[in-house]
């Protein structure tokens, strides 16, 4: 009986435990973020999608507001176009021009709101909002893109929430976008005047390879006739021996 007790307070301790770090842990699972498709390296330009979950069993989610980071500001940000919402971009004056593909840019994104025309984002689901950005900065390792989510009964969360170094993450954290070092040129895309100077040194190889690989085959061509030649030449002759020494012994024998 005691072996028995102890058992069911075992179990039942454990399911206690076990439904609070679920409870405890949910939030982190289910808060708005940001995540770029494939990488984001400094200094190139990337696709993110800001992922937007809906918490509410009883609302959708009908509102989402991106806030642009102020102390990078990003002057290329082209939301792609999503079925059911509609895309108003905020652009401000910056407060010091940045330079983009040779002219100089005195305002960028700061913020992007996409409003439902539909149900919006239904309990049990999520949805992406793809944002093509850069250039992204060069002397940053992440961007923080703060947030409000909207529903349908007017509730509205802010994830706003920076977090703090060494700290516990906070309830509302706001998406954070991390930037993956610069490639060897300093963009995230390849030179193309380097690969167009490749291969036109692989095609000259293998044109090489391939004048050298016919000569050799001339020459072999040309071989094998004269050695033809020679043997019909040779065999010739030998007929012609055998025909007269042939001759020499029918003379002798007379």
């Amino acid at each position: 009986m005691k072996a028995s007790r102890i058992a069911s307070r075992v179990a039942a301790a454990a399911a206690v435990a076990g439904s609070a770090v679920l409870v405890l842990s949910s939030p982190a699972f289910a808060h708005v973020s940001v995540a770029a498709e494939g990488t984001a390296a400094k200094g190139g330009y990337a696709v993110v999608d800001f992922k937007v979950p809906n918490e509410r069993d009883n609302a959708s989610t009908t509102k989402l507001e991106v806030t642009f980071p102020t102390d990078h500001p990003l002057a290329s940000a082209m939301p792609e176009p999503i079925n059911g919402w509609k895309i108003d971009v905020t652009k401000s004056k910056l407060a010091k021009p940045i330079e983009l593909h040779g002219k100089q840019i005195s305002e960028a994104v700061s913020k992007i709101t996409w409003t439902a025309t539909g149900k919006g984002i239904e309990a049990g689901y999520f949805q992406k909002f793809p944002v093509s950005v850069g250039a992204l900065p060069e002397d940053a390792d992440e961007l923080v893109f703060k947030a409000i989510q909207t529903y349908s009964n007017k509730e509205v969360v802010r994830w706003i929430e920076v977090q703090e170094d060494g700290a516990e993450e906070p309830e509302n954290p706001a998406p954070v976008l991390a930037l993956a070092a610069a490639s060897e040129d300093g963009h995230s895309h390849g030179t193309t005047a380097e690969d167009a100077s490749d291969e036109s040194a692989d095609d000259a190889e293998a044109a090489a390879s391939t004048t050298e690989a016919a000569s050799d085959s001339d020459s072999s061509d040309t071989t094998a006739r004269v050695l033809g030649v020679v043997g019909i030449v040779v065999g010739a002759a030998g007929v012609a021996y055998g025909v007269l020494a042939g001759r020499r012994r029918t003379t002798t024998e007379a």
